[in-house]
């Protein structure tokens, strides 16, 4: 707890500079989390956060991965003075001026994140995957792709920036999408930005194509979530000679592939392999773990479900597919009620997964690989909460290159994991 009593108060004189710089920040949003960050910061002496302090640290391994031959200081300050302290761009100003002796204001950080453009998008690419082909030896037979949304804070669309399905539950405010391509172990290959209202799936062949053509890569495989290869995706894929890894939709496959799916009496950690049309093969397995898990989330969203019956708000457009509004039914002309047939239906799948592939990996290569898919799902989580990518209060397009700073973020942290 901090003692009041400990207060002095000290008279200083404050130069134009300054006076310029305060002034500059005085209107400035501040979250809460900030204001703890604050007081953790006004605890620390300069001395130990320059003896062992982010730049000493992070600083070598920004070189160490290339970044450092972008020769632009600030960028590399605002990297590291974000991923060190997750600030809003005010406090990151301020710990720079307390901590590192470097001065600016606001507008220095805005003209500056302007002027960055799609060809230093393109060399931190570059940079980026050179180091990705080093640690990896040379060898990047396998990719993973998934995407998020980030929501802006004002409220007027643009050309990039829409409204459209929001994995953050902000439908009303518009987004962006991001697509983040990495390798084995997590390393980022590339990255992109798309409207906020287009389709996720038509999103995934041009960036693999562009990514490829890019960096010469030769037809990896390609891991994602079952969301974003719907089945044209999935013919485009074989067209163009790619092998593929997803989750499969099993409650989706016709009925003579489930009985074979339920028929068996699965025993833990069993697989089984169902072949399909051309190429391309079913695998099933079963996990109890994953069986208590999924029996606990259908249980839990019925009770959702419950409430919002009672609460008696629900009209016809609530009945949909969409999670476990797929339980609701009409009963009556206009009273929306439960379907517990269907509910109790559902539990012969807690446990099973499924997936689709292409490729000529054993069962067990398939599953091990997609489930290296976690690790990209990471990355966008660390983003959004570790590194406070959202929201985001840009209010010009070309601020969303703001996005290159979190690029580094990701890639600096992957990398400090091995480091430190």
């Amino acid at each position: 707890m901090i003692n009041p009593n400990s207060y002095r108060v000290i008279w200083v004189y404050l130069g134009k500079h300054e006076i310029e710089r305060l002034s500059a920040q005085s209107g400035l949003f501040i979250s809460e989390s900030d204001t703890i960050v604050e007081q953790v910061i006004s605890f620390m002496s300069n001395a130990s956060i320059r003896t062992v302090g982010p730049e000493l640290i992070f600083g070598k391994i920004y070189d160490s991965i290339g970044f450092g031959t972008l020769q632009e200081d600030l960028f590399c300050h605002l990297v590291i003075a974000r991923l060190a302290f997750p600030l809003s761009k005010l406090k990151t100003i301020e710990y720079l001026y307390r901590f590192q002796g470097i001065m600016l204001n606001l507008d220095t950080v805005y003209r500056f994140l302007d002027k960055l453009n799609s060809k230093q998008k393109e060399r931190v690419e570059q940079i980026a995957f050179a180091h990705t082909l080093k640690v990896l030896h040379e060898n990047i037979s396998i990719v993973f792709y998934d995407m998020t949304t980030l929501y802006f804070e004002a409220s007027d669309e643009d050309d990039l920036r829409k409204t459209g399905f929001s994995k953050d539950g902000k439908h009303q405010n518009p987004q962006i999408y991001i697509g983040l391509l990495v390798g084995l172990g997590g390393y980022a290959i590339g990255y992109d930005i798309f409207e906020g209202n287009i389709y996720e799936g038509l999103t995934l062949i041009p960036f693999i194509e562009k990514i490829s053509e890019k960096f010469k890569l030769n037809r990896p495989i390609v891991v994602a979530d079952a969301g974003l290869l719907s089945n044209d995706n999935i013919k485009a894929l074989e067209q163009k000679g790619y092998e593929y890894i997803i989750g499969a939709r099993l409650k989706n496959e016709p009925d003579n592939i489930k009985k074979q799916i339920l028929e068996p009496q699965f025993s833990e950690g069993q697989i089984i392999s169902i072949n399909k049309a051309g190429r391309t093969r079913l695998i099933v397995s079963h996990a109890t773990n994953r069986a208590v898990k999924d029996e606990h989330n259908r249980i839990r969203g019925l009770q959702r479900l419950e409430k919002r019956v009672k609460a008696g708000k629900l009209t016809k457009s609530n009945i949909n597919n969409k999670g476990y509004n797929k339980y609701f039914r009409l009963q009556g002309d206009v009273t929306i009620g439960i379907d517990y047939e269907k509910f109790n239906r559902d539990k012969v799948w807690d446990g099973i997964k499924g997936y689709a592939t292409n490729t000529k990996l054993t069962d067990k290569q398939v599953i091990e690989n997609y489930k290296n898919l976690w690790q990209i799902e990471q990355a966008f989580r660390m983003s959004k909460t570790d590194l406070r990518i959202r929201p985001i209060y840009h209010r010009l397009r070309h601020r969303s290159t703001y996005l290159h700073i979190i690029y580094r973020l990701l890639y600096l942290q992957r990398n400090g994991k091995d480091t430190l």
